[in-house]
């Protein structure tokens, strides 16, 4: 049984009409988007910020702090396939908790900055239940070798939005858009938007994240109704 991870979370004061399930980036916590929160308006969703493994990061002097995975170098070209799947194990439990607590993976929107971002996008795209939405900020693809081998049928046409600072030198622009066209397929609503900042959030990233999720949780009102 995997061991869950602890978390900040946000609770609605009625039953929750879904989850937003959002990971952090690298050597940050799970309280770094809190104060996004109010910002979304969703006052009956549950958010959700687990705080990610205490791990040894290469590129940073092999000090340890929160972080998904290792990054072994600036280039992408050695990455932490154990890690990756370790912290995969381990937001799958967090999904699955969701679910016993009354909350479906369908209603589920699994997030992400940065590092948390590309988890995000490497969850979603394997899980075998269906998500409401996947949301990557400032990220990347992991793994990409395995993309199509890996793929879950039940996210295939997931709704993903990506989001990107024009001027990012942590992660380049190029590795953002590369995502944005892994996942962009028959189907699939993907989304992307640039923004005239650096590796962070900016007011008008919060407004396109807020109209999305207003969107995603209004199809799950639309076919209640229905």
């Amino acid at each position: 049984m995997t061991e869950l991870l602890p978390c900040f979370e946000v609770e609605p004061a009625t039953p929750p009409d879904g989850t937003v399930l959002w990971l952090h980036g690298l050597g940050a916590s799970g309280h770094d988007f809190e104060d996004v929160v109010p910002l979304l308006r969703r006052p009956a969703t549950r958010f959700v910020f687990p705080h990610a493994p205490q791990r040894a990061v290469t590129v940073n002097m092999g000090l340890i702090m929160p972080a998904w995975y290792d990054i072994r170098d600036l280039g992408g070209r050695a990455e932490d396939a154990r890690g990756i799947a370790d912290s995969a194990r381990r937001i799958e439990a967090l999904v699955e908790r969701e679910r016993e607590r009354g909350v479906p993976p369908g209603r589920l929107v699994l997030a992400g900055f940065s590092q948390g971002g590309a988890m995000a996008l490497h969850v979603g795209h394997r899980y075998p239940g269906r998500l409401l939405g996947i949301l990557a900020l400032s990220a990347y693809e992991l793994l990409p070798a395995t993309h199509a081998a890996e793929a879950a049928a039940a996210n295939a046409t997931t709704p993903v939005l990506l989001c990107h600072g024009t001027r990012d030198p942590v992660v380049p622009l190029t590795a953002g858009r590369a995502a944005r066209d892994a996942f962009a397929s028959p189907g699939r609503d993907v989304r992307w938007r640039e923004y005239p900042m650096e590796h962070q959030m900016c007011l008008p990233e919060i407004d396109s994240i807020r109209e999305w999720l207003a969107e995603r949780f209004a199809s799950l009102a639309s076919a209640d109704a229905g």
